[in-house]
């Protein structure tokens, strides 16, 4: 197991929250969304996953009011993706 294996994993088992996101463009636009299944290769379901990079973000940023869900009035990206996440 690689070492950023356990670090995730030992992060979920303490209830740390983790959130997905990023300011850098360390690699080509839009690349960014593989991280959602590489956190849950990591140990997060792909629920976790999906909600570290929507509404657990939004939370641990203070924005949850802005942004995080889909609802009226709130600022949204949309993650698609095929079949059943």
């Amino acid at each position: 197991m690689a070492q950023q294996d356990i670090l995730v994993r030992r992060a979920l088992a303490l209830g740390v929250r983790i959130a997905l996101g990023t300011d850098a463009a360390v690699y080509p636009h839009g690349q960014n969304a593989m991280e959602f299944a590489l956190m849950a290769a990591d140990g997060m379901t792909p629920a976790q996953s999906l909600k570290a990079g929507t509404s657990v973000a939004a939370e641990l940023l203070g924005l949850q009011d802005k942004v995080g869900a889909l609802k009226p009035g709130m600022l949204a990206d949309i993650v698609g993706v095929a079949g059943n996440p």
